[in-house]
């Protein structure tokens, strides 16, 4: 019998908890096994019966999201939770909060049962509460135990033979190099990784940071706001025509593809999506290399799918420098296991000395 991954729908909207519901339970391979109208209610269902994955709103009465999140952590319950999020300045200023306090992820709320939104929100839904549910305990912790360290020894693997063939060329080509730009992708985890990696990186570095994140349109001001709070560089939501500077991190805003253009300055567009996101890592990547050549890093860190693997291509045949993140420290192994698979992967990094190496690149240290 086909084990469903069993969710818990957090909303004080009784109308919102019925969509949400409806959306997940039209699903074969998953099922709402309660409902909660705040965090207080959840806490109390919680204890009866552990889901695999919650959806949780941000804004309630009594306790919310954020406080929710926190009381969960406390007590020590670690279900993945998936936030649902208005998209206003409050409530994408709080879904930024709560991926720093431990989110999975988020989404945007529908807007409602007449919404024309609706059917492009439950894929979205549908596909992280599975990517969620994989990050759950229960049944199958031995098998996520081993399958973890089957996982951690195969990366360990491909990171030694990556630094054995590459070496001597890489110290090479840290010396010749002469990097003026460095550009980042990520998609699934990636505003974790992201807040990691940026907020360690220094002031003086010395050139423009370029990042495609796949995130909805409205949420990458507070993204960026949020990095830019707590970083030594300057972190802003990029605007079509900004010209690229040192010492500033550009973050592509949600719904607009961002790409260089040889006068060194940011252009927009809504050109159709690619791998079906906009903005695409690739898109960045390839018009980048065009620009910089052998004086570009790019970087791919975790996420879902392929994007970023045409960039990394390009960038490498264009002769600058690529990396991506190590297997063991993604939360989704899918774009830096296909960028590498391009064989065009100068260095395996795990996330935690992501910074550094980009540093000791950039800086030649």
């Amino acid at each position: 019998m086909l084990k469903k991954i069993k969710v818990i729908v957090v909303d004080d909207s009784a109308l919102m908890r019925k969509i949400v519901s409806d959306m997940i339970n039209a699903e074969t391979e998953m099922e709402v096994i309660d409902t909660a109208k705040n965090g207080e209610d959840l806490l109390t269902k919680i204890t009866r019966q552990t889901p695999d994955v919650i959806t949780l709103d941000i804004e309630m009465p009594k306790m919310d999201g954020m406080a929710t999140l926190k009381e969960l952590k406390r007590i020590n319950i670690n279900v993945p939770v998936i936030i649902l999020s208005s998209i206003s300045k409050t409530g994408t200023e709080l879904t930024m909060e709560c991926l720093e306090q431990g989110a999975f992820d988020f989404i945007p709320k529908p807007s409602g049962a007449i919404s024309l939104d609706i059917n492009k929100v439950k894929d979205e839904l549908v596909q992280k509460i599975k990517l969620a549910s994989m990050q759950s305990e229960g049944e199958n912790t031995k098998v996520a135990e081993k399958s973890f360290k089957t996982k951690r020894e195969n990366s360990h693997r491909i990171t030694n033979r990556v630094e054995k063939e590459v070496a001597v060329d890489y110290s090479k080509t840290v010396v010749e190099h002469n990097i003026e730009a460095v550009v980042i992708g990520a998609s699934t985890g990636g505003p974790k990784a992201l807040y990691k990696v940026i907020t360690a990186l220094p002031e003086n570095i010395g050139v423009p940071v370029l990042v495609v994140q796949h995130m909805p349109m409205g949420f990458t001001k507070a993204f960026a706001d949020r990095l830019n709070l707590n970083s030594k560089l300057k972190v802003i939501e990029a605007q079509d025509g900004d010209y690229v500077e040192k010492n500033v991190v550009y973050i592509a805003p949600g719904g607009y593809h961002m790409e260089i253009g040889s006068d060194k300055r940011i252009h927009l567009n809504t050109e159709p999506t690619l791998w079906g996101v906009r903005p695409a890592v690739d898109k960045l990547f390839i018009s980048a290399s065009k620009v910089y050549g052998s004086r570009l890093l790019s970087v791919i860190l975790t996420g879902m799918g392929k994007d970023g693997a045409q960039g990394t291509v390009a960038v490498k045949d264009n002769g600058g420098i690529t990396m991506a993140e190590h297997e063991s420290t993604c939360i989704i192994y899918g774009m830096p296991k296909v960028a590498f698979e391009t064989g065009k992967v100068d260095e395996v990094v795990p996330l935690t000395n992501v910074a550094e190496e980009i540093n000791k690149v950039v800086m030649r240290r």
